[in-house]
């Protein structure tokens, strides 16, 4: 006998699949995770900038500067690009993850529009992967599909 398969998120007679981690836990999350993709990436480009030579005081500072800068930007794209329409929230997060990489890069002593290149096709890339997730999972007006 033939049964329909329940869609993703329900289980049959409707209920939904339960959250397996807390309010605590996402909350934690929320921060946890800027911070530790932050501090990641100001060793990376620290590491970039330096180009396998010694440790400075200097080289520490920029690290954590950056891992200052891309923590503050995660979150402040985290926080306000879902309030966009579907659009323009796809090219703020693609956006941030571009210029993310293309800083990187630029840090090795690579020219200037091999960066921005680099940035560009990483942007539009994230940017289809983005688009087509919002398209296909909400309303015209931002609303998630249930």
């Amino acid at each position: 006998m033939a049964h329909a398969a329940p869609t993703a998120g329900q289980m049959p007679g409707g209920a939904r699949t339960p959250d397996v981690f807390s309010a605590q836990v996402h909350q934690a999350a929320r921060y946890g995770v800027p911070v530790a993709l932050g501090l990641v990436y100001g060793y990376w480009a620290a590491a970039n900038r330096r180009g396998g030579g010694p440790i400075t005081g200097w080289n520490i500072l920029f690290g954590f500067l950056t891992a200052l800068a891309f923590i503050v930007l995660c979150l402040a794209v985290a926080r306000f690009a879902p309030l966009l329409k579907r659009e323009l929230h796809s090219l703020v997060k693609s956006a941030f993850a571009g210029a993310s990489i293309g800083f990187l890069y630029s840090q090795t002593g690579e020219s200037v529009l091999r960066c921005v290149g680099l940035a560009l096709g990483v942007t539009a890339l994230v940017f289809l992967a983005f688009f087509y997730r919002y398209y296909t999972h909400e309303d015209g007006e931002g609303n998630r599909l249930r």
